[in-house]
């Protein structure tokens, strides 16, 4: 079986925690500050702040802002349950916002309709390492928190992602283009944000009392951190080259390829779309998913571990009917991508011979889909 993610492990990774290890200092410490300064000069912003996760790094940066209780943040509908629990953790409401048809990013058109007089902050991400229209978004003039969860490395009009709004936050999970483990990073220009970060991750030895958080990083993580920084650009350059071969056969099937000479794609993930006629389905709308989870199982019986690349959209789990004060109906281009999106593996150590087999799969698939 050829799995969906895997990180990208060597010995200088190994060698590199080991002698955090041996040291005795495993702790937030040089290593941490190391990885902040590294990171920081890698993106182009003026500094950094490690932390925990991603989703701390999304909390402590809406408290940086100072958005509170009652205030709105705009998010994407399709993106996973960490931005929305960022925005629940301060207290704010979740303002859910659709995303294009092409790029699955948010559409700022959407959000320009639906923003509200309460909207303090809209959260950004670059989805599948393809960045956003962020300077349309920039535009607005809302404080804009970019997430690059997805994307670090990737650029915009020659310009890296993460680099753009008020601040920007990274996700270090095992299978992210870059990892720690675990562990997150918030980048900014702005002195205020970055020592308002600092100062909230941790709680202790503190001249007087707020509350704060355990979100700090290790020197461990950050020694892997740095190590993986060396490497980040040939990582994107192989998932680029994969690419490469998926979208030159892909193409000739048919299918989609998201593409934009002004955004640099990293292929954080390869999404295909089933491009069978919608008129054709005569399933009931809550059994519309069924078609996909059929696919991924083929997928799977054929030995490539396939997923959607988001598991379930906010607005399923909230459920709501309107959003609100906006009196715009529902999420159709979501509803569309979370029906017909698979994601396909790819990461730097898929071997060509694995990227041949997928690519075989996947001309059986549209075969298959056409019945």
């Amino acid at each position: 079986m050829i799995p969906h993610s895997k990180p990208t492990l060597n010995k200088e990774d190994a060698l590199a925690v080991a002698d955090i290890i041996t040291s005795g200092y495993i702790s937030q410490g040089s290593a941490v500050e190391k990885f902040e300064s590294e990171m920081a000069e890698y993106i182009g912003v003026k500094g950094g702040a490690a932390v925990s996760s991603g989703t701390a790094a999304l909390h402590l940066s809406l408290k940086a802002l100072g958005v509170k209780e009652g205030d709105d943040v705009a998010i994407p509908s399709y993106i996973c349950p960490a931005l929305l629990n960022a925005v629940h953790y301060i207290g704010a409401n979740p303002l859910l916002i659709d995303i294009d048809n092409s790029s699955y990013d948010i559409d700022p058109s959407d959000l320009r309709r639906r923003l509200t007089k309460r909207t303090k902050a809209i959260i950004v991400p670059h989805i599948f390492g393809l960045p956003a229209d962020i300077e349309e978004i920039l535009n607005i003039g809302i404080p804009v928190i970019e997430d690059c969860a997805q994307s670090v490395g990737a650029s915009y009009k020659g310009k890296k992602v993460g680099s753009f709004g008020i601040c920007a936050i990274l996700s270090f999970y095992a299978t992210k283009v870059m990892t720690t483990g675990e562990g997150g990073m918030v980048l900014s220009n702005s002195d205020n944000i970055l020592e308002r970060i600092s100062d909230l991750r941790e709680y202790d030895h503190k001249p007087e009392y707020v509350v704060r958080y355990n979100y700090k990083m290790t020197d461990m993580q950050a020694a892997l951190g740095i190590s993986q920084l060396k490497r980040l650009d040939s990582f994107i350059s192989k998932r680029r080259n994969i690419a490469g071969l998926y979208n030159k056969r892909f193409s000739e099937l048919g299918i989609a390829i998201p593409s934009n000479p002004e955004k640099e794609h990293i292929y954080f993930r390869y999404v295909i779309r089933n491009m069978a006629p919608e008129h054709q389905s005569t399933r009931a709308p809550e059994n519309k998913g069924q078609r996909l989870e059929e696919d991924l199982k083929f997928f799977e019986d054929n030995g490539v571990k396939c997923m959607r690349p988001i598991y379930k959209p906010i607005h399923k789990y909230l459920k709501p009917v309107l959003n609100s004060d906006s009196g715009l109906e529902g999420f159709p281009e979501t509803d569309r991508a979370w029906d017909k999106l698979i994601s396909i593996p790819i990461y730097p150590s898929l071997s060509d011979a694995d990227a041949t087999h997928i690519i075989a799969v996947v001309e059986r698939w549209q075969d298959r889909t056409k019945t």
